[in-house]
């Protein structure tokens, strides 16, 4: 019988390690925040208003389609609209992605 399996060292023998459970990585504080919920809802109903129908799962999934929409709202006449696009706007914004034109880096 060949034992050289058993005793190649897994990483449940290592005991320094801490945890094997992935959520152990997890980082409290994540470099971006997620887009809060209540913001989008607020943001896919005042679009409604002006009847424009809006995806939050689009919006979540698809950084162009968000940017695209977030645009769109600000051509509105709505100034309370304007303000919850520009608070969603910092949960889109990508420093890597080039700036569209027209906006200042």
């Amino acid at each position: 019988m060949n034992n050289a399996v058993a005793s190649s060292g897994f990483p449940w023998d290592d005991l320094s390690l801490k945890s094997l459970d992935s959520s152990d990585d997890f980082d409290a504080f994540p470099e971006k925040p997620y887009c809060p919920t209540a913001l989008l809802s607020a943001f896919t109903l005042l679009m409604a208003g002006h009847g424009r129908c809006i995806s939050a799962a689009m919006m979540l999934g698809d950084r162009e389609y968000a940017m695209w929409q977030l645009a769109r709202a600000h051509t509105l006449d709505d100034p309370e609209l304007r303000v919850v696009a520009a608070r969603l706007f910092g949960y889109f914004d990508d420093a890597r992605a080039p700036v569209p034109v027209g906006l200042h880096a």
